[in-house]
């Protein structure tokens, strides 16, 4: 992939786009990301994306944030990084220094409330479409540790209501202890 200011341009104006067009934080973006950089432009394959969204929200701060770090800096070093995260954050700061200027007619005005209700629906379905790719993805690759490993989570989340720091940092645990196991074994 060659790296000239046409490909820079694309990468800056695809953040920013993403950015500007969606509610409902990280996991939205990085469904987003995942449309834009590995299925549109073919960039990056889906498990790399996979893995960069774990990264990005195991690390502490925004996840949009973090995932724009990683995209950005695999695909063009250290300008890209911060190339994505100028084209993430612009969008945010831009609305709402508009929106802090007449603050208090959107905070009163129904129709902005109701706009915002519908915004919401949006986001839940934007987020169940991304966790069912993810859970297909790990589906797909038939291995138990992998596929127990989701199971146990949604249980310990959804059920057990136990802290996600602790199940993120579980899963780290698991990871690493695999691939200590495996580099043995290899």
């Amino acid at each position: 992939m060659e790296k000239n200011k046409k490909f820079y341009l694309k990468l800056f104006w695809s953040t920013f786009q993403i950015s500007a067009f969606t509610f409902g934080g990280g996991v939205v973006i990085i469904s987003l990301m995942k449309k834009k950089f590995s299925e549109q432009f073919g960039w990056i394959d889906e498990e790399e994306i996979l893995d960069l969204t774990a990264i990005a929200q195991s690390a502490p701060g925004p996840v949009a944030v973090n995932a724009s770090i990683l995209i950005g800096y695999r695909l063009a070093g250290l300008f890209g990084a911060f190339l994505t995260i100028f084209a993430t954050i612009l969008p945010p700061f831009i609305i709402l220094s508009v929106l802090s200027l007449g603050y208090t007619a959107f905070r009163d005005n129904v129709a902005v409330g109701y706009a915002l209700k519908g915004m919401q629906a949006g986001v839940c379905a934007v987020i169940a479409d991304v966790v069912l790719s993810m859970a297909s993805d790990v589906l797909k690759e038939k291995d138990f540790v992998s596929t127990s490993i989701m199971v146990l989570a949604f249980v310990a989340i959804c059920i057990l209501r136990i802290n996600l720091i602790y199940i993120v940092l579980s899963c780290a645990l698991v990871g690493l202890i695999l691939f200590l196991v495996n580099r043995k074994e290899h």
